[in-house]
């Protein structure tokens, strides 16, 4: 286990709303690249009119996709932003649940989402940034708390 202080004060919170059409992943990302977002956390609620989420293949390392091609209620979006692991961008990482009409839930890694009718997300940055390295044993880029330093 592996342990890092980020904050005492300093952070800054951020509302990002997102409207009809817009694909919160790009989105997201773009938006923490023009505001210098280099470590933080986030939450959000909202909508989907589509959406494809992600489950990890540890025997494929790789996403097996799990596509929702229907209106959702996003119920839970949780994830951060830390440096790709060339330090040239912030990288989303974020899983979320969707909820459908008849009350079933799916949920898994964001990889896109259309936004229909808002995604309200709010970001806490750190004051401190978090850099992700490949880790060949899992396949994934993760953060590595001695990278960001």
């Amino acid at each position: 286990m592996q342990a890092m202080r980020l904050s005492t004060e300093d952070e800054q919170t951020y509302a990002v709303i997102l409207e009809s059409g817009d694909e919160a992943v790009d989105c997201l990302t773009r938006w923490a690249a023009e505001s210098g977002i280099r470590a933080a956390r986030l939450t959000g609620i909202g909508g989907f009119r589509r959406a494809t989420l992600g489950f990890f293949d540890p025997s494929t390392k790789d996403f097996r996709r799990i596509s929702v091609d229907r209106q959702t209620e996003v119920l839970a979006l949780v994830g951060d932003f830390a440096m790709a692991e060339d330090g040239s961008q912030p990288q989303l990482h974020a899983h979320v649940v969707v909820g459908l009409p008849d009350g079933d839930a799916r949920g898994g890694h964001l990889l896109a989402g259309e936004v229909w009718p808002t995604l309200e997300v709010i970001v806490t940055q750190s004051p401190r940034y978090l850099r992700r390295r490949h880790d060949p044993r899992t396949g994934l880029t993760l953060i590595d708390l001695d990278a960001g330093t």
